[in-house]
């Protein structure tokens, strides 16, 4: 296994080679390698031929640079993008943490108990330096507002130590450039359900006079940077796409019209292909015999074993829509499968209806959510990964040649075409913001309400397939 401990490096010729000598001495479990993803932001004290010397000298230090000072955030993020390792724990270049501390920040992670660690000065550690009041207050102060708007219950939100499987951490995007990576990273876990342990730890902080450079500007930055994430959902990295499952979260309404549609045609077998982290089948699994979430990327995978971890009914499978074979994998028919906006990401969508239509029993339903209207597509299908819309009447004709006969249909969304035309077509946008997305999940009751007003057909449109026989 390998770990990358990645280190934001800003005007420290002071203690920088102390630190990396104590990182690089540092004890690891067995069987464990290190990298060093050491980030110099543009310092202008001698630091960064300091690095250039360690790195010459040492194969485990990867180093690289900004030419303009970011801020620690920004130089985290270029650490992460360069992390090759199983395993990620930031740590600062200031002498404040004590890198011996890392196998006990790590066994959670080993042990399979947790997605991420927090290491915690306010547990009680081996060691810690007593520091002024008032800036303890600040940090205690920010983890209680963190703690009230994520809904988890941290000690020691703003610790540097925090350490997370790498898949996990390259898969969220991080935007804050300064020292707000801390609390941004916690919402963006809370939100994302990771598992989250609290270990305690050695804290040796350095006073003002001896170069700490957190003040409290950027412990007001931090409260602003907690209520952003608090109301924006932004939580997935672009490589992991099908952004529109994603923000289904942050849509909670939309889903619940979307869950009103389909519920009636769910029956006690349940396979759900494509289902992202597990935004349906958290609203429609209950008081179902066997719901099947199938899902083919990693951070989706993790995300749906998570969440369904206590969940007897719910059985979590790995599978790709594309490979008709691994339909295979199944050993009895279902009663009803889903396939919410997964067919437009499929270069033979009529080929997934085929193989989804085989595992179906006879009476069974497939019930299919696709975006409508060939004259809609537009820059904002393809930042989402869409590779087509759809028309009703060739749709209906792929479940006829996959021997499902059309029993129902859905408009749904009138009112997001006319956006759809103005942001994508006229503006030649590539996202709608996600404040529009909030503001039109909390005017969904009023948009469901008068849907039958609009004369021209849906953004999306829900088609219901029976099996014949």
């Amino acid at each position: 296994m390998l770990l990358s401990i990645l280190i934001p490096v800003y005007n420290e010729r002071a203690v920088v080679e102390r630190s990396l000598t104590q990182v690089l001495n540092a004890p690891l479990p067995e069987n464990m390698e290190r990298e060093l993803i050491v980030v110099d932001d543009c310092s202008t004290d001698g630091t960064y031929a300091i690095l250039q010397r360690l790195a010459q000298n040492n194969g485990s230090i990867r180093l690289f640079r900004h030419e303009i000072n970011q801020g620690k955030g920004a130089a985290v993020r270029t650490a992460i993008e360069k992390a090759q390792g199983d395993f990620a724990i930031v740590q600062d270049a200031d002498l404040e943490y004590d890198p011996s501390e890392y196998p006990k920040l790590l066994r959670p992670l080993l042990d399979g108990r947790a997605d991420a660690v927090f290491g915690s000065r306010y547990l009680a550690g081996e060691q810690t330096r007593v520091l002024p009041f008032w800036h303890s207050m600040i940090n205690k102060c920010l983890t209680l507002a963190s703690n009230v708007f994520s809904n988890i219950k941290l000690t020691d939100m703003e610790t540097c130590y925090k350490v997370f499987r790498t898949d996990l951490l390259k898969s969220i995007p991080i935007r804050s450039n300064r020292f707000g990576f801390e609390p941004e990273i916690t919402m963006k876990c809370a939100k994302r359900k990771l598992r989250i342990y609290e270990a305690p730890i050695s804290y040796h902080g350095r006073a003002y006079e001896e170069g700490k450079k957190i003040g409290w500007r950027d412990g007001m930055k931090a409260l602003g940077v907690i209520l952003h994430f608090w109301l924006v959902d932004d939580l997935y990295a672009e490589p992991y796409g099908r952004a529109v499952l994603n923000n289904l979260s942050g849509t909670p309404q939309y889903l619940s019209w979307i869950t009103r549609l389909v519920r009636p045609y769910v029956a006690d077998t349940v396979l759900e292909v494509g289902a992202g982290i597990g935004n349906l089948a958290g609203r429609l699994m209950a008081r179902r015999q066997l719901y099947v979430v199938a899902e083919h990327d990693p951070v989706y995978l993790h995300a749906l074993n998570n969440r369904f971890l206590r969940t007897p009914n719910v059985v979590v499978a790995k599978l790709y829509a594309g490979d008709a074979a691994e339909f295979g994998q199944f050993d009895r028919p279902f009663d009803t499968a889903l396939l919410i906006h997964v067919l437009e990401y499929q270069r033979e969508p009529d080929a997934v209806i085929r193989a989804v239509a085989r595992v179906l029993s006879p009476g069974g339903r497939l019930v299919a959510l696709v975006p409508q209207g060939k004259s809609l597509y537009c820059r904002l299908d393809e930042s989402l990964g869409y590779k087509r819309r759809f028309q009703k009447a060739e749709l209906d004709r792929m479940m006829a040649e996959a021997g499902l006969e059309v029993e129902r249909s859905h408009q749904l969304a009138r009112a997001g075409v006319v956006a759809w035309l103005i942001f994508g077509k006229l503006f030649g946008q590539k996202q709608i913001s996600k404040v529009w997305l909030k503001l039109f999940d909390k005017t969904v009751w009023f948009w469901r309400r008068v849907e039958w007003m609009f004369p021209w057909k849906g953004l999306n449109l829900v088609l219901v397939g029976r099996k014949k026989g």
